[in-house]
């Protein structure tokens, strides 16, 4: 709008002629791109001042990658993710969530804290019907831990992704990309790596998880995700799990990263202007224990078909599932059971009851 109209009628001089021109200056789209892409550029730092938690990573083409390792429970991670984005005015930004997270972009901290720490019935219900009896049910355990760790430090988690998607959207022509694989995909993965007793074990280890955590904590797990590790000091002997977990979404965010960083198309005058590319800057924003893995894979030809494919249920998977309805029926058949005689005379004693037994002796005798 400035360089559109470099000088408003306010500041036009008095003793002027006082019939001037009103005619607007029109730039095309293709100008105002590359107006706002000079200023972007003369805002971006050529040698940045970056935290130490940055990995700088460059592609065949030139482009950058700028990847930030937070702790999802750390206000310094989320002053990383602000500074990096300043500093190197992306192009791209890619999170590590999903379509299946993406809600906690848009709540506040409070209601994601509140949320964190209520898990009932109807949470696990919900879970249960959208991924599965297993999935639902690590999900919900996960779930148990991440609400443990809000509850000792009453911050909500996801507080690095909340600062990119508000920091991205000040930075002219940036995307915002979800770059983890999908939740549903990842625990019916990690629940068909298990054995039966795997499974039975992983449960009870995460299910009576209550040690104390500080911030002081969380900051000493910068090197490594707090969340990450935890789950790794469960899952150690696990590794089949810990590959689905960790190592397949390492592959993932990876590939991400690389798609997001292709050079950029710059806006043509006309169809018969040749087409001119320039590299890409992104910034990554990704736990800490995901950095090493994103390193390791950067430089290898990344297929991710194999690592989104659903395995059947396996026979453990069908026993440990029918182990659960059977201790559902037979909860609630003992809790019938516990109701007593009386509740069940005084029933059967109402009218309503009596009138419904009448009828059925009424038509046991016609027959």
């Amino acid at each position: 709008q400035a360089a559109a109209d470099p000088m408003s009628s306010s500041d036009a001089p008095e003793d002027g002629p006082k019939e001037t021109s009103s005619v607007s200056q029109n730039i095309s789209d293709a100008d105002a791109f590359k107006i706002l892409l000079e200023m972007k550029m003369k805002k971006r730092q050529k040698k940045p001042t970056l935290p130490s938690t940055v990995t700088e990573l460059d592609t065949e083409d030139g482009s950058k990658v700028y990847v930030v390792g937070t702790a999802h429970f750390s206000d310094s991670s989320k002053k990383d993710v602000v500074k990096t984005i300043q500093e190197v005015q992306p192009d791209v930004v890619v999170v590590e969530l999903c379509q299946y997270r993406v809600s906690m972009l848009k709540m506040d901290e409070k209601t994601l804290l509140k949320e964190a720490k209520e898990i009932n019935l109807e949470k696990l219900q919900q879970a249960i019907k959208q991924n599965g009896v297993m999935s639902g049910l690590m999900q919900m355990l996960l779930l148990k831990v991440s609400a443990h760790i809000t509850e000792q430090l009453g911050m909500a988690p996801g507080g690095e992704f909340r600062e990119a998607f508000k920091e991205a959207s000040k930075v002219p022509f940036c995307k915002f990309h979800l770059g983890d694989r999908p939740i549903p995909v990842t625990f019916k993965r990690a629940i068909a790596a298990l054995s039966f007793w795997q499974k039975v074990k992983l449960a009870w280890g995460l299910c009576f998880l209550s040690d104390p955590i500080s911030k002081d904590d969380v900051e000493k797990c910068k090197q490594k995700d707090l969340l990450e590790q935890m789950m790794a000091e469960m899952i150690g002997e696990f590794p089949d799990l810990h590959r689905t977990i960790v190592s397949e979404r390492d592959i993932y965010l990876t590939y991400m990263l690389k798609q997001a960083a292709k050079q950029i198309e710059l806006p043509r005058a006309s169809e018969t202007e040749p087409r001119k590319y320039i590299p890409a800057v992104v910034v990554g924003v990704v736990g800490m224990g995901h950095v090493p893995g994103i390193e390791k894979n950067w430089n290898s030809d990344l297929n991710i078909q194999e690592i989104m494919s659903v395995p059947p249920p396996s026979a453990s998977s069908k026993i440990f599932k029918f182990v659960i309805k059977a201790t559902v029926f037979g909860l609630m058949g003992y809790g019938c059971y516990r109701i007593g005689q009386r509740t069940v005379q005084f029933i059967l004693s109402m009218p309503a009851a009596q009138s419904y037994l009448q009828k059925l002796t009424e038509i046991r005798s016609q027959h």
